[in-house]
């Protein structure tokens, strides 16, 4: 079949239903429209054939008399142009009255049922296109996180700072505690790593005076999969000069609630059944109070790992008294962070990049904050003494292991950085968070899957 190669100055189906609906039933416009789509549903009254035609922004009937087109042979699936006028059908359902009816494109296997739509979750992960096509729901959500993503952009350009890029493969990876994926560089002939994150790259510029930088991208962390966790996800990160932690948690909020209401229309949103207000300000907690409400702070190790042990939490592959607490926040603080909450002051064996409290320079000036239960981001005051950045990465090497950070990155804060405050936001949670997801993976177009056995 020799179909046609393009189909020019075509109009929306959106901007054309509207047309329609502004015309009495049983009336006809005299302007003529293009429109392209696949035809979703076909039913047939003697001489008149309806199609219902979808294109990304709507659904409209087509109207097709054939003693005025001609025989319409149409599967359902096929995609189509037609040419034709906006119209009201006299049942006042918005039209438009078919001259012409070109096929684009053949369909060569059936669809699903388009009345119940993709319901299997298997198929629906690794065939997205039959998801996108048959489930307005799963295009809704898509579009969303479109918006969400263009909004974040909109406000951090508005604010002053600069959109930039880092390197995805890294000599060396840092700025969080991950298992990377590794590769080999046969040009430089020297394994690198897919980032973990962007931090020390960013923080990089803020020492070469670009002072408000952010890069929203991929990071890549080779671990397990959850409903909010994927190895591949895309987080926005942003350094600010001459602000610090208080700052940070400020703009948080701020952005959060100026892109629910950019993108929702509100502030409001149900997600994994609690009914949550993401208006600032959000409430705010120390994190040791938080953990001694439970009985569960102590410096000391050997009880805390007790401690855990008597609530059945399995500790046995925690090394160090920072990996006990970070166990007792999972499992016993963060599912109760239903509301918006900022969760702050961390024992600095916890945050190699944070610097100290004025008061205690054992607890440190970081915050994370949650929704529904679930970790959304990463803020911190950052270390900008090289000395102390030094001292604070043979720490961690020595309390998990591997080589003491990176080198290249202390030199450059020997040059000298301004007080700063940074911020990570994981896109795919936000998104989760506005579109009512309970899994990651409804979030992600193409998410990471097992081969089929």
């Amino acid at each position: 079949m020799n179909l046609p190669k393009r189909f020019p100055d075509r109009d929306e189906v959106a901007a054309v239903r509207a047309e329609a609906e502004r015309l009495e039933p049983g009336n006809e416009a005299s302007e003529k429209r293009r429109l392209a789509g696949r035809v979703m549903a076909r039913r047939e009254m003697g001489k008149l054939v309806f199609l219902d035609l979808v294109d990304r922004s709507g659904r409209i009937q087509l109207l097709c008399d054939t003693s005025r087109t001609g025989e319409i042979d149409v599967d359902l699936g096929d995609i189509v142009g037609v040419t034709g006028s906006p119209a009201r059908a006299r049942r006042g359902e918005p039209s438009l009255a078919v001259d012409e009816l070109v096929v684009l494109a053949k369909i060569g296997r059936p669809l699903p049922d388009t009345f119940h739509g993709v319901t299997d979750v298997e198929t629906r992960y690794r065939q997205r296109y039959l998801d996108l096509l048959v489930n307005e729901e799963t295009r809704a959500a898509f579009e969303l996180r479109t918006r969400i993503v263009t909004a974040v952009r909109r406000y951090l350009d508005a604010a002053g700072f600069l959109e930039v890029e880092t390197p995805v493969l890294q000599p060396r990876y840092g700025g969080a505690f991950a298992e990377p994926f590794v590769t080999h560089y046969n040009a430089l002939d020297a394994d690198y790593y897919l980032r973990i994150a962007t931090e020390l790259y960013l923080k990089r510029l803020i020492v070469g005076g670009l002072e408000k930088v952010y890069e929203i991208g991929k990071d890549f962390r080779n671990e397990g999969m959850s409903y909010k966790h994927a190895p591949e996800f895309t987080m926005v990160e942003w350094y600010e000069a001459y602000t610090d932690y208080r700052d940070q948690m400020a703009r948080i909020e701020q952005l959060v609630e100026t892109v629910a209401r950019e993108t929702t229309g509100g502030t409001k949103v149900t997600f994994r059944g609690y009914e949550v207000d993401l208006m600032a300000p959000w409430r705010r907690l120390k994190l040791v109070d938080a953990l001694e409400e439970r009985g569960l702070w102590t410096r000391d190790a050997d009880e805390l790992r007790s401690r855990l042990n008597e609530r059945d939490v399995d500790t046995s592959q925690d090394r160090s008294w920072a990996q006990l607490v970070d166990h007792a926040l999972s499992h016993f603080v963060e599912p109760s962070l239903t509301e918006p909450t900022i969760l702050h002051d961390y024992p600095v064996e916890l945050s190699p990049f944070a610097r100290p409290t004025e008061d205690d320079p054992s607890i440190v000036e970081r915050f994370e904050y949650f929704v529904g239960g679930m970790e959304l981001g990463n803020a911190f005051t950052e270390i900008n003494d090289a000395t102390e950045q030094a001292a604070r990465f043979e720490q961690q090497a020595a309390e998990v292991g591997g080589e003491p950070g990176d080198p290249d990155y202390v030199e450059a804060l020997a040059y000298g950085m301004p007080p700063t405050g940074g911020l990570g936001l994981g896109i795919d949670r936000l998104a989760m968070v506005l579109a009512g997801a309970d899994n990651v993976r409804d979030v992600i177009l193409f998410p990471a899957l097992r081969e089929r056995g």
